[in-house]
């Protein structure tokens, strides 16, 4: 009886039938564009302009050696620098900030939570002039830094909030558990509500790392200095250096897009997960 109602659940109904072309469709249009740039990294000029959807007739590995060499290695790293401590100091402010807000009762609770969310209504590009002088009278600009403190008053406000709904959602009897044992504050929050609170940590992480590693406006205003420049701003910098190269081109934007998708791939789980719990409270 059980396994006809699960066989009945799963019938392949019109609109799911829909749902899933639609899906299909749409997944297509994601993975072509993606699969035709790391196959073109692999081919000469010839043969991208002449077989542009063939596959190569000899398969180009040094194009990636010679992006690598040419200025993306270096782009490369200095993403990796900044996104990663952002993504640092982004959870770490965000989760104590969320776990004080969901757990704790205090006066102007509320209008903290409202200064918080805030945030979310300063828009950067209305606050560039305002932060470039700020970094050259602190005497951050050109340097990580000066990309480093934006990214991370800017993506604060919402995982904030992002994280915040999700504690809400969690039982106090673990955690009242934990304080009859003789835990503290702090180690309620490293040793029960963090270790609850992965899938949120995992979303907010690569939510905050997908912003900052594909974020273009203030990596090419505050960062002058071409041994500083992230992915992006190196990206375009490299198009005009290689304009008659473009398959080497095409092989350094590959592995600009490589570490996202990698992510990704590795916390979808979790990923969903935190969306879909921390959408349920707010």
């Amino acid at each position: 009886m059980t396994k006809n109602r699960k066989h009945a659940d799963y019938r392949w109904t019109p609109g799911r039938i829909l749902t899933f072309a639609v899906l299909c469709i749409y997944a297509l249009l994601i993975l072509l564009p993606l699969l035709w740039m790391f196959i073109s990294g692999f081919k000469d000029n010839q043969g991208l302009f002449l077989d542009t959807w063939g596959l190569p007739d000899q398969w180009r590995w040094q194009n990636y050696t010679n992006a690598w060499k040419v200025g993306v290695g270096q782009y490369f790293w200095n993403s990796l620098l900044v996104t990663g401590i952002s993504v640092f100091i982004t959870l770490l402010i965000s989760s104590c900030a969320g776990f004080a807000l969901s757990r704790f009762e205090f006066k102007g609770r509320t209008l903290a939570l409202l200064l918080v969310l805030g945030g979310l209504m300063l828009s950067p590009q209305v606050s560039l002039v305002s932060l470039f002088k700020m970094m050259q009278s602190w005497g951050l600009y050109n340097t990580h830094l000066a990309l480093i403190i934006p990214y991370v008053a800017y993506r604060v406000p919402f995982m904030t909030y992002l994280i915040r709904s999700y504690m809400l959602s969690l039982p106090r009897e673990i955690e009242d558990a934990a304080y009859i044992d003789g835990c503290n504050t702090w180690k309620v929050y490293l040793r029960v509500i963090l270790p609850m609170s992965r899938p949120i940590l995992a979303t907010s992480a690569l939510m905050t790392a997908m912003s900052c590693w594909n974020e273009f406006m203030f990596a090419l205003v505050f960062i002058s200095n071409d041994d500083l420049r992230t992915v992006p701003v190196g990206l375009m910098n490299l198009r005009s250096s290689l304009s008659t190269d473009w398959t080497t081109l095409m092989a350094g934007l590959t592995l600009s897009a490589l570490p996202m998708i990698v992510l990704f791939f590795i916390f979808q789980k979790q990923f969903v997960r935190g969306i879909a719990s921390g959408s349920v409270k707010g």
